[in-house]
């Protein structure tokens, strides 16, 4: 059985690119025939609260000295952990916005991304203190930006910092994999954005079937 931890940011519902992608991966992964089990998270929708000052304290207080009011500001973060540590794959649809993540998606990201939960800090480590504890997680990030060329070399390079912000987080959420699918030119609306869109939806059934068949020889 696989688990996966579905993600979702975009604020749209039925318009939203990134949904439709998130469904064609778990119809094209449930097509193989292998077991999942989907784990869902809408942040677009039911968006997470920021981290706050009180809840910085709480995350640094050990375990056996958190006040009944410090572990209810953890409350939220502790879910999220449970539902990331089950996964195998974590499969995050988001749109960039304003060339980075929704706000959604970044709180979700600082709930997580928590000391003594999903990494360690040593010193002793040097100028790497840092340390995940998950690991062996595959992380599938399906995007859609309205403009175009945010890889090496092309028109927007290092405009787009979406991507590169999910891979540099991805080691801490336990990833050892990761696997970007985009779709561009959704502002444009021309016959760019329909290739674009086509490409992105053939890749997509692809990768879900490649990954499952990979489960399945597990």
């Amino acid at each position: 059985m696989t688990n996966i931890l579905r993600i979702d940011a975009s604020a749209r519902q039925a318009r939203s690119l990134t949904r439709q992608m998130s469904d064609l991966f778990l119809k094209s992964w449930a097509e193989t025939g292998a077991d999942m089990d989907i784990i869902q998270r809408d942040v677009g929708s039911h968006p997470p609260e920021a981290i706050s000052e009180g809840w910085i304290a709480a995350a640094f207080t050990p375990q056996e000295q958190l006040s009944p009011e410090q572990i209810s500001l953890l409350k939220t973060s502790d879910t999220f952990i449970e539902e990331l540590e089950r996964a195998n794959i974590i499969l995050i649809s988001t749109p960039m916005y304003n060339y980075g993540m929704p706000a959604a998606l970044k709180a979700w990201v600082d709930q997580v991304v928590r000391v003594g939960k999903t990494f360690t800090f040593d010193l002793a480590r040097g100028d790497r203190p840092l340390e995940p504890i998950f690991s062996g997680k595959t992380l599938v990030v399906l995007t859609a930006s309205g403009e175009f060329g945010f890889g090496p070399g092309e028109m927007n390079d290092g405009a787009g910092h979406l991507v590169p912000h999910l891979r540099t987080v991805s080691k801490y959420l336990g990833t050892n994999e990761m696997h970007h699918i985009g779709i561009e030119y959704q502002e444009f609306g021309d016959h760019r954005f329909d290739t674009s869109k086509a490409a992105a939806a053939q890749q997509v059934e692809r990768l879900a079937m490649q990954l499952a068949k990979e489960r399945r020889g597990l």
